[in-house]
């Protein structure tokens, strides 16, 4: 929306005439009390620094496999408040950021990965089915859609892959496509039918938490780790107002600062923004069709995600990202008007039949991003301390993965997911400030340029794919 046009004239501006600047899925009146912040001294044998997804499955796995294990969770804030709460609730098998990324990583051991992602997002339905969460999960599968010609030779590559690697899957034509969705952007589609399910990811992440409580794990919000550092007995970590000494500890505050200042070497934080509509009509859903709920996403390199809610809304988010200098985060660089009016036109332009509907929230948050688009770990203290961090948007899944990963590594343990080299080699690293400043903003142009080269990558793209290196949500 214009400032100070009381009048909005585009179908883009009526929509976001009367958004709120607030979280949808955080935004209910059923939000969880925040739990006592951390005052005075305590000990665990476990500290779990974060409660978004990495640390509540940390936690939660941890209390399972070891129900006298003392467990303590510290958050800066309360669970759920960084990406954990604000993502698209699309809950993937994938473990490398989609199945083209993983065959250009890791070609090798692209089997056992597959596998342990489809066992892990089994695993991770089961346990919403026997900590009865509510959290409306619903395995519909997503769908990569091509809205340019050469988009949809990609795509004919993927469907080969995915009959070469056993994966179901179904290459839609246009008109299939449009017999699925309706949108007259639409060329071709790629359904993956089973790997992936829709949740709404802040009652995901409250029933985690409430399943670990469950357990005897305890939460102190409020109380951000300030340091951690080697004792006697093992670690001090300290708080504003508070310290816990512990044997153990999992740092999972991903794309937020950390207390490991290894770790920002690796993992930059990059702002996504989303919309959601407002629910819409029997006629408006027999406009556009989508049936079986699939969650899409455009086949370019600038992307929409979206997807049907419960409740029968659309969330709409994605296409750019933003970079701030420094990986600054926080309220003063969460609203960029120019991209909400940008993401609000392109919904139109996609869906041209549901003009009149109107958006109700509109948010955005930091993505934590390696340039790899995967997870890293690593551990610190003489082991006793283990990271995970950077699933570049894809973590709502492989959070899961991720807490497994980093238990095995502060229990110092050689597993299956340990021997991985996608454990074991951390991603190329983020040049310093401010050439990594210049570098993401050079990418950015460069991705612009490739989308409208028909996917033709120019020098730079070119040269960071050499190294394995890249930028993406």
């Amino acid at each position: 929306m214009k400032d100070g046009n009381l009048n909005p004239t585009t179908p883009a501006e009526a929509a976001l005439a009367d958004t709120r600047e607030a979280v949808f899925w955080l935004d209910r009146p059923d939000t969880p009390d925040p739990a006592d912040e951390l005052q005075g001294s305590e000990t665990a044998d476990l500290v779990v620094v974060g409660a978004g997804f990495t640390g509540l499955w940390t936690a939660l796995l941890a209390a399972e496999a070891d129900p006298g294990r003392r467990i303590v969770v510290l958050e800066a804030e309360t669970a759920a408040f960084g990406a954990s709460g604000r993502n698209g609730g699309f809950c993937e098998a994938s473990l490398t950021h989609g199945l083209g990324n993983g065959l250009a990583h890791w070609p090798d051991e692209l089997d056992t990965i597959l596998r342990l992602g489809d066992e892990n997002l089994d695993d991770l339905l089961d346990t919403i089915d026997r900590h009865t969460i509510d959290c409306d999960a619903e395995r519909t599968g997503t769908m990569d859609i091509a809205v340019e010609p050469w988009q949809v030779d990609e795509l004919r590559h993927l469907a080969d892959a995915s009959s070469r690697l056993g994966i179901d899957h179904e290459m839609l034509d246009t008109q299939a496509m449009r017999a699925e969705v309706d949108s007259p952007t639409y060329l071709a589609g790629l359904w993956q039918r089973t790997g992936a399910a829709m949740v709404d990811p802040a009652r995901l992440a409250w029933g985690l938490r409430s399943a670990a409580r469950s357990l005897r794990v305890i939460f102190h919000d409020h109380s951000p780790v300030r340091s951690i550092k080697r004792a006697s007995t093992g670690l001090e970590l300290h708080t504003d107002n508070g310290s816990i000494t512990a044997d153990r500890a999992v740092v999972a505050t991903n794309a937020y600062r950390k207390p490991l200042p290894r770790i920002r070497r690796h993992v930059i934080p990059v702002y996504d923004h989303v919309l959601m509509t407002e629910p819409l009509s029997a006629d408006q859903w027999a406009a556009i069709r989508w049936h079986n709920r699939q969650g899409l996403a455009d086949a370019g390199n600038q992307f929409h995600y979206y997807r049907r809610t419960a409740d029968g809304r659309i969330l709409w988010g994605g296409y750019d990202v933003h970079y701030h200098f420094g990986g600054r985060v926080g309220p003063a660089v969460e609203h960029h008007a120019p991209t909400t009016n940008r993401l609000a036109r392109n919904f139109f332009h996609t869906f041209p039949q549901l003009e009149g509907l109107r958006f109700t929230h509109r948010w955005s948050g930091p993505i934590a991003s390696t340039t790899r688009f995967t997870c890293a770990w690593g551990t610190t203290h003489a082991g006793r301390v283990a990271w995970a961090a950077g699933y570049t948007g894809l973590g709502v899944g492989a959070s899961r993965f991720g807490a497994q990963v980093s238990l095995d590594l502060v229990d110092g343990l050689s597993t299956e997911r340990t021997e991985l080299q996608m454990v074991q080699r951390r991603p190329f690293p983020f040049p310093p400030e401010p050439a990594r400043w210049i570098a993401v903003q050079a990418t950015r142009a460069a991705i612009k340029r490739a989308d409208r080269r028909e996917g033709r990558e120019g020098p730079w793209l070119r040269t960071l794919g050499r190294f394995g290196m890249g930028l993406n949500s």
